[in-house]
């Protein structure tokens, strides 16, 4: 049972961030009460203009900050390569009417979780870095917000921009260290591990009415995965997240405390825990960030309920 939430969404616009903002849409008893934009799949003035075409496409009267240009600590990356240069697979359009707000991502995440205690969550689908800043605005934050939901992380699976690292940590690695290091008491890691599990085939695409707009942009985010996966379709990474936050029972998890890798060669940006057999303090060695907060990694996910769900929302006028 999906259950009346309240969302601050954070997102890089980007095609599958899209389709997130379609979901939560179609969904009832749901309100996007804010966007806040990040650096991530384009630069973020990019990803703030989509997310203001967005907001009108979809009719939502939905405020939108601007929000950190580059990552905490190394240069900035984008990924036009999958999303298009425009972010939308060509399907951008004409400049936005709107414009966003003068305050910060971070500041209207953390001036909105200040004003509502404890009856808004966050969808996070793009790299933390807003949300690490609005750690440093309000170190209050992890008990402001109701329930956390993060798009991130290969924790058992591999990486999807290095071996080991997922894009969204691999943007920025200390952001979402961070992040899960600040002690949120309701947050749930969405990865690659039922991301990927979830394609959505050609046979789904080919069921969109021709006039659709996620039919449109998904046909660039479409050839993209299948030059490399050796089959059509596409992977809904952000709508699976948002589905996760509104109706949990959709996957199963693990439990554990997380960290990013942040030093390693070849292992950056990379979620890990400690999942041996051993129990916590045990002599034999350290256990990984025992001073965190646990938090709940999906592990699976029921894809054909998921992907049914999608399809409605994304074809609702």
């Amino acid at each position: 049972m999906i259950e009346s939430m309240r969302i601050i969404v954070d997102a890089d616009p980007g095609i599958d961030d899209a389709l997130a903002l379609y979901y939560l849409r179609a969904q009832p008893d749901t309100e996007i009460v804010a966007i806040g934009t990040v650096h991530g799949n384009v630069p973020v003035q990019q990803a703030t203009a989509n997310a203001l075409r967005l907001v009108e496409r979809l009719n939502l009267d939905v405020p939108v900050a601007m929000g950190a240009a580059k990552p905490l600590a190394q240069p900035l990356m984008t990924a036009e390569g999958v999303h298009g240069e425009d972010g939308l697979g060509g399907y951008a359009g004409d400049e936005p009417k709107t414009s966003h707000l003068q305050e910060s991502a971070a500041e209207q995440l953390a001036d909105l979780a200040r004003s509502n205690p404890g009856e808004l969550s966050l969808l996070a689908i793009g790299p933390l870095t807003n949300v690490a800043l609005a750690l440093q605005i309000e170190p209050r934050l992890p008990e402001l917000l109701d329930k956390v939901v993060v798009m991130g992380g290969a924790l058992n699976v591999p990486g999807n921009i290095t071996s080991h690292a997922e894009a969204n940590f691999w943007h920025d690695p200390e952001a979402a260290d961070l992040v899960l290091a600040a002690g949120f008491e309701d947050l749930t890691i969405v990865g690659l591990d039922v991301t990927m599990a979830s394609h959505a085939p050609q046979e789904w695409l080919d069921a969109l009415p021709h006039d659709c707009y996620p039919r449109q942009i998904l046909g660039f985010y479409a050839d993209f995965y299948g030059s490399f996966l050796g089959k059509a379709g596409f992977v809904p990474h952000d709508p699976l997240a948002a589905a996760v936050l509104l109706e949990p029972g959709l996957a199963t998890y693990h439990e554990d405390r997380f960290a990013i890798e942040l030093t390693g060669r070849y292992t950056r940006g990379k979620i890990v825990a400690d999942q041996r057999f051993l129990a916590p303090g045990s002599p034999f060695g350290r256990d990984i960030a025992t001073e965190r907060t646990k938090a709940r990694y999906a592990v699976t996910a029921d894809h054909a309920t998921f992907l049914d769900q999608l399809r409605h929302a994304v074809t609702q006028p």
